[in-house]
């Protein structure tokens, strides 16, 4: 079944409205979570020098994040729903809250394009 711009937008729009209205108990459900062996798989298959800078999106309330920063790297988090964009500022995250659906993101930022 393919999906419209309309039906797309929609569910968009359910999506953001449903974190937003449970941002703290998704929050206090996941920031304990243990994910340094996947976050150790990941920074380990990246072919370029450390520090990284990697784009998160998703960031949610910026739970990797931090973790990221922790780790030494450059760490920049893309999250549609307003409060969990809040969130992860208010811990001193850089996030830029956008749709994903209509994104607007700087060229060449993070990836070379293949010539």
């Amino acid at each position: 079944m393919l999906l419209n711009a309309q039906d797309l937008k929609n569910a968009a729009g359910l999506t953001l409205d449903h974190y937003n209205k449970r941002a703290e108990d998704f929050w206090e459900g996941t920031r304990g979570h243990d994910v340094s062996q996947n976050i150790a798989n990941l920074l380990r298959y990246i072919e370029a020098q450390p520090p990284f800078t990697i784009l998160d999106l998703g960031c949610g309330p910026g739970r990797d994040l931090i973790t990221f920063k922790e780790l030494g790297h450059v760490a920049v988090g893309l999250e549609g729903a307003a409060r969990f964009a809040a969130m992860a500022r208010e811990q001193g995250c850089e996030v830029w809250e956008q749709n994903f659906l209509n994104l607007n993101l700087p060229e060449n930022r993070w990836w070379r394009p293949f010539i």
